[in-house]
This record gives C-alpha cells, structure tokens and sequence, in this order.
C-alpha cells in the first residue's frame, strides 16, 4: 500500500495533474503534447544516470563482506557521475532539444537536466529506504514531493496569470512572466519537487562515508552495464512512441504535437495497470532477491506471480468496462485515442508479467540476457511505429507496444525456464487473460447494440461480478491463506 500510494505517484506525477491539465484552458493541446515529449526524454536519461545501480545495489548488499561499503560505494559513483553526465547534456541541450521536438523551447531541456540530476541523486538513498524495509519513511518523502509538485503547477498556471492579469505591478511578476511558455512552469515546479525530495533525504545522505571500494565497483559495473541496455531499451519501449509520432506522422508541427497530446493523455487512462506495476517493482525487487536466500524461491516467485496476474486481470476489466465513466478523467478533446486503451491495458499486462519474468537472469547474473530481451523489443517498437505511424497514427503506436511487450514476455519465459526453472501455472494465466478479454468483447458487442451509457455500466458490472465469483471458486484455497481476505472466505 505505501509503495503504490506514493512511490508510484512520484514516478507518474503526471497522471494526478492529466485532468487538471487535460480539462482546463491552463495548457492548449499542442503544449500538453510538447510536456509529453519532455517527459518521455526524461525516463531515457534517467537510466543513463543511474545506470543499473539500484537493481546491482539490491543484488549485492545480499552479500556479507560488502554490507559496509556497497550503501557508500554506490552513492559515491552516482554522485560523479552526475555530475560528469549533467554538464555534458548541458553543453548539447539545444541539439536534445531539437531531437526531442521541443526546439523552440530549448529551456526546458535544461530543466530536464536538473530534475534528472536530482532524481539520480536520490536514487540510492531511495534504494536504501526499500532494503531497509523503511515504506512509511518512503511514503512521507514521495508524498511531501507529489504535494509540493501539485501546489506548485496550480500556482504557477492558474493563480500567477489571474494575479498578474489583475496587477502587472504585483511581486508574482518578480519570477513570473506571461510570454514564457506555460510547459516551462510545469517542470519548474518538478525541480521544486526533485530538490525538496533531496532535503528530505539529507539523514540518508549524511550516513555516506568517504570509503569507495574499488573490488566492489568492478563488480558491480559488470553486473549493470547489461542493464543500462535493458533500461534504455525499456525506456525506448515504454516512452519513445511519443517522440516517434511526433517524428513521423505526417502534418504540421503543432497537428504533430496535438497527436502526441491525445495518445499520451489516452496512455494515462491505463494507469491503473501501470501504477500497480510500478508499485509492484518497488517492493518486489528487494523481496525477490531476499528470497533467493531461502529455501525453494521459486514456489515463492509462481506464487507471486499468479496473484499478480489475477490482479492485473481485474484491473483491465474495471478500466475498459468502466471507460464511458473514466474517459472523463482526460478532457473531451482528447477522446478521439479512446481506442487504443484495452491495447495499451494489455500491453501493460504483458509487460507487469515480464518484470515477474525477468527475476531469472537478475538471479543468476545473466543480466545480458536481459539486453537481448529488450533489444528485441526496441526493433519491434521502431520497425511497427516507423512502418505504420504515417498511415495509422497513435494507433500504430499502441500496437506497437502490446507487439513488444508480448514478445518480450514470451521470450523471457521460454529462456528463463531453461536457466531458471519456476514452476507457474502458465495455462491458468493465459486462461485468466483469454476470460477478460473475451468478458470486454462481449461488453463491446452488447453495448454497440444499446448504446446507452446505464446499459453499459450494467452490464460492466455483471461481468465483472461474474470474474470475480469466477476467481474465488478456483483460488478460494489461496485466498483463504491471505492474511486480511482470507477471514471473510470459508
């Protein structure tokens, strides 16, 4: 609960500002595409700071002889590193931001670099949190963070131009000024956010000692630099189609920006699936290196995998049943990508199941496999989006990433259960997935019929219900073993 409340609210801060943004005259939709595609620059350069060393820290604090020296070790190298990558990005931020599609507002780039600069800062101390098994400590942080990047955004877009409009003389024009691009203030209040996230890390930050050990480093380079090429690629996978529509769908730039702003906005709609993702990461990484200490992980890990799994499944009927209802969350502007949601709701499926996968080569050291995986992905992701993008638009780019994830999620198992045997149930989790998705097509052709929103809320909910009793007749063993369910089931 504490990871996904706020951990995962932290990394799509976004997504609690897309209403705000989506449906108030604050950003024209050409300007919320040019956010979206600062914002998927973002996640790329941030795997290129931290490069693998949150995953390599976990791996290695397992290990006894260097429990005393990895927590400094890996803040130590982070900390160079920053400092080296971030004045490199500052010397060529105008050519990013051409390559971004942000050229005329090459500043926000510069913005970017601060706030990435900051976040990789953080990364460690954050990742020491998790270890420690500290979530409430996490929460505090992430959420004092969210609450200030909020405030921040609503000040600088609504109040600072009613109050400059009312008094040009006002001390709000001493930093606020009417002919800067509204985006600028967007990632304004994410540098407020990132630097507040810092402070409040200042006890863990303290705890560095000036002790690098050399041995360690080694090893630890060697076990992520494979995974600078899976985070990069992920990144590519999960945030490049945004920077590929506006590449390469045909129009004017402003028509360009406007696709990225309604596929992206449309994207947010599966948030549900892809907070509980993120959620799950947090506090399942650790865990699962934790377990591989003890005895027959690997009932652990099909375990999990299955609960998982029945979780997003849920989750993918509640969001494209219910969409007459949630596709209010984004303005009305943006209902033309409705379409591509259950697309983008499975991928994300596919893509939860293969961070559940991808335990067997973090395990046993074979991260370059990981690498082959996602570069898989990467070539599937350019080759659709760059055949089918000018003729199909954002469209094109949905498909692309349910191709992509699919197919790393089917790879990642046939490889691992070579390498790494875990006993899933395979049959009954495809089985899962066939159910809800026939239960939304089933709900398409009925609600097609009767196009009413009442009738299809109804009949939403029957199917859900009818999942739901479904699930408890075949697990009711395992829900009975929880710890808080399973005192209401008998």
């Amino acid at each position: 609960m504490w990871y996904g409340v706020s951990s995962i609210a932290a990394r799509f801060i976004s997504y609690l500002l897309t209403p705000y943004l989506t449906q108030t005259s604050v950003l024209q939709v050409s300007d919320y595409g040019k956010m979206s595609l600062v914002y998927a620059a973002i996640p790329l350069l941030n795997v290129l700071f931290t490069y693998g060393f949150e995953t390599a820290y976990f791996r290695f604090a397992q290990r006894k002889e260097y429990q005393n020296s990895i927590y400094s070790t890996a803040s130590i190298s982070l900390f160079l590193s920053t400092i080296v990558l971030s004045l490199l990005l500052w010397s060529f931020s105008s050519t990013i931001a051409g390559v971004a599609g942000v050229a005329d507002v090459p500043q926000l780039i510069k913005l970017s670099i601060v706030i990435i600069a900051l976040d990789a800062l953080a990364a460690i101390p954050f990742a020491k949190l998790r270890l420690d098994g500290r979530p409430m400590r996490y929460a505090f942080i992430r959420i004092c963070s969210i609450l200030l990047n909020i405030a921040a955004t609503i000040f600088f877009l609504s109040y600072c131009p009613r109050i400059v409009a009312d008094d040009p003389y006002s001390w709000i024009g001493l930093f606020y000024r009417t002919d800067v691009n509204p985006v600028t203030y967007v990632l304004v209040a994410g540098v407020m956010s990132s630097g507040l996230t810092l402070l409040l890390l200042l006890g863990q930050i303290g705890s560095i000692k000036l002790h690098f050990n050399i041995k360690l480093w080694k090893e630890m380079m060697l076990y992520s630099l494979p995974l600078i090429i899976v985070g990069l690629g992920g990144m590519i996978n999960e945030t490049f189609d945004r920077l590929m529509l506006n590449w390469w769908v045909p129009g004017t730039d402003v028509f360009k920006e406007e696709q990225v702003g309604i596929y992206s906005a449309c994207y947010k709609l599966s948030l549900l699936i892809s907070l509980f993702i993120q959620a799950f990461r947090m506090g399942a990484e650790p865990f699962f290196f934790k377990q591989a200490e003890g005895l027959n992980p690997q009932r652990t890990y099909a375990r999990v995998m299955k609960f998982f799994v029945i979780t997003v499944t849920l989750m993918f009927l509640v969001v494209s049943l219910y969409l007459p209802v949630i596709k209010y969350f984004v303005g009305e502007t943006y209902w033309a990508g409705l379409g591509v949601v259950p697309v983008l709701l499975l991928a994300n499926i596919f893509l939860g199941i293969y961070y559940n996968l991808s335990i067997w080569y973090k395990l046993s050291n074979k991260t370059q496999a990981g690498a082959w995986i996602t570069l898989t992905g990467v070539v599937i992701t350019i080759c659709i989006n760059r055949l089918f993008i000018p003729s199909f638009g954002y469209t094109a780019c949905a498909w692309a990433t349910f191709f992509c994830y699919g197919t790393m999620m089917v790879m990642s198992y046939v490889w691992g259960q070579k390498e790494y045997r875990i006993p899933y149930a395979w049959k009954k989790l495809l089985a899962y997935i066939v159910i809800v998705v026939t239960f939304y097509f089933i709900h398409k052709g009925l609600t097609a019929l009767l196009p009413y929103t009442i009738f299809s809320l109804i009949v939403a909910s029957i199917l859900l219900f009818v999942y739901g009793w479904f699930l408890l007749l075949v697990e009711r063993k395992e829900f009975q073993k929880l710890p808080v369910i399973g005192r209401f089931i008998k």
